[in-house]
Order: structure tokens, then sequence, then C-alpha cells
């Protein structure tokens, strides 16, 4: 572990419980959006049988959110949602008159998570919320998200004492919004492993040359399955946490990496997200104190989403909880070597 005071990183204590929040925002929904509360349906009958206590979310409060957006956009946002339900960009995003309120809760609930963390309260955690948030830029709400919730708890922790965080995003589509949050933070570390060439068209591996070891972006083809992610987390997450030295780790888990999700095309298995996350847990054990978060993001296909989340609940626990999935993809894994090297050689790995 390293050397970093005591009064922000503890030692694992497995007598602590792992917590969870459930943020369901079920007046967020808009007619055949993918982006609906019933993402949610498997996952909910199912949590407590996860080995993790529920904690209350409560409200983001306005400042906590303006430390990641413009307060114009908050107001903005709260007018707008007022006015009952709209599209309010191309993704299609949309809100309802509960919007503010269920996107204030989902990132109020993030920060709880983080919260209980940092005092030691509980060992680990999962935010089980929306709407989701890594799209959401500091100016501007896009891709079905209104606010940026990681993005937020991340900033909150900074506020408690912590001098370095990650984030690392395993969400199918970039994670542009958390990205644009910490462009010139130099406090924030962000990985982001997405298919290259859907929404939102950005994360190439050459974006942000001004911050190389802090954030990296991780473009993969389609069908990038269980072998492709073993190697990304062995050969760039880990380096690059290592160099970074975090003192607390954010996950943003967005399932619509699995292989049958109805609007991306990644490889991911369920147990493709149990050997992730526990390698992601690992992480954070021996560089953090065992400090993480996940965060959910996306997932459009609820079977996938309750598959995802036991897969994480089992490596926060370090149990298995509930039936294992088996659904290996069907799809071959293309060969990731050259890219992930292309990667390594950008930001001084190899």
């Amino acid at each position: 572990m390293d050397c970093q005071s005591e009064s922000r990183i503890r030692p694992y204590n497995w007598h602590m419980q792992t917590v969870y929040t459930f943020v369901p925002s079920r007046g967020h929904e808009y007619p055949d959006h993918p982006e609906r509360p019933g993402r949610l349906d498997v996952l909910e009958p199912g949590l407590k049988s996860f080995h993790a206590e529920k904690l209350d979310a409560t409200p983001a409060a306005p400042e906590q959110v303006a430390r990641v957006h413009d307060p114009k956009l908050i107001r903005a946002l709260e007018d707008v949602c007022k006015q009952g339900p709209g599209v309010i960009d191309y993704a299609p995003t949309f809100v309802t008159e509960t919007s503010f309120e269920d996107a204030l809760l989902a990132a109020g609930g993030v920060i709880a998570c983080t919260r209980a963390v940092i005092r030691g309260d509980a060992k680990n955690a999962f935010a089980i919320v929306r709407p989701p948030g890594h799209h959401a830029e500091p100016r501007r709400a896009m891709g079905f998200c209104i606010f940026n919730n990681i993005a937020i708890a991340a900033r909150e922790a900074l506020e408690n004492g912590l001098t370095r965080v990650m984030v690392i995003d395993y969400d199918a589509h970039h994670g542009n919004g958390t990205q644009a949050a910490f462009l010139n933070e130099e406090r924030a570390g962000f990985i982001s492993t997405h298919q290259w060439g859907i929404y939102p068209g950005t994360g190439w591996i050459e974006d942000v040359p001004h911050a190389k070891k802090r954030i990296v972006n991780v473009p993969l083809e389609a069908m990038a399955g269980d072998e492709t992610y073993t190697r990304v987390a062995d050969e760039i997450f880990k380096p690059i946490v290592e160099s970074f030295r975090p003192e607390m780790i954010f996950i943003s888990a967005g399932f619509d990496a699995h292989w049958n999700d109805p609007i991306t095309t990644l490889g991911l298995s369920s147990s493709g997200f149990y050997a992730l996350s526990k390698k992601l847990v690992d992480l954070a054990g021996e560089h953090c104190g065992g400090k993480i978060v996940f965060v959910l993001e996306g997932g459009y296909e609820p079977e996938n989403v309750a598959n995802g989340a036991a897969a994480v609940f089992s490596a926060l626990t370090n149990s298995k909880s509930g039936k294992e999935a088996n659904d290996p993809s069907p799809y071959p894994d293309p060969d990731h070597g050259p890219r992930i090297s292309e990667i390594r050689k950008w930001h001084g790995l190899s």
C-alpha cells in the first residue's frame, strides 16, 4: 500500500459491511425509451440477497452539484423539468416533471456511498441509481444523463480530505462528461474503456495529450470480450493505478458492455463482469485501503443489469451471491494486442 495518511486511508477491515443505495427514479420515464425504470425490475427483488446493507439516499445539495456543473445549467434544467415531459438533446435525453429531483437524488445516492466509505463506516459500496451520469458535461446534459453522478461524488471525496481519486469507466460508451469534468483537475484520474465508433464519438487514444497517464482512453472494437477486458485490466488499469496512486477508486459500471445489450455490440459475459469487478476491487485493496465505489451507468437489458450487479456485489463482498449466470458470448473476441500496445506506448507504459 502507498504511504498515505492513515486519517484518509485505513487498512482493510473485512468486518465492515458493503453498502448500497437504490434510486430507481420511477417518475423519470419516457415512452419507448431504453433508459427506463424497468431496467432495474429484475435486479430489485434480489437486492436483499447480496449481503449488503442499504443506505438511504438524500438529494445532493446545489453546491455539491455546482462543483461539477455550471450553475446556469442547474437552473436551466430545473426550469425545463417543470414544463413536463420533453426531449432536451438528440441522444435522445429526456426529462419529466420529476427528473430534476430524481437527478439530485441519484447524485445524492452516490455521495452517501462515498461518505460511508471515506468515514470507514462501510468497506465498499455500490450506488444503483438512475438517471445515469457519465455523459453529462459541466455545461450540458446529454446521453440520457442529467447530472454527472460519479464526478460529483469524486469531487465530494476531494472536498473531504482525499488528495487523489481515480474514476474507471467500463460502460460501452465513452465517459465524455467525466473526462470533461476532470480535464484540468490534476487530483483526478480517469480511464474509459468503450466501443469505438458509437455514441458520443469521443474517446480516442490521443484525445487528451496534456494528461498522459492521468486521462486514459481505451477504444475497443465490436465484440471485445472477457479475454480483452482481462488484458486491459492487467496491462492498462493496473499500471495506471500504480502510477497515479489514488486514495479512492470510483467505477462507472455500464452493463451495456454485455454481448447481448440491445443498443451496443461489445462482448462481455456476466462472468466477465465478475472477473473485471474482482480485479478492480483487488486494485483498490492494494492501493486505496479497499476504498471503492461502483456506480450504475448504462445497461438496457434488465437480465444483464441484474446479473452484472450480482457480479459486482460478489466481488465487493468476496462471496458468490445468488446463482451465477452462465451466458458466454457466442462471438469471437477480437485480438486487441496491437491496440493495447498502442495505448501503453502513448502513456509511456512500455
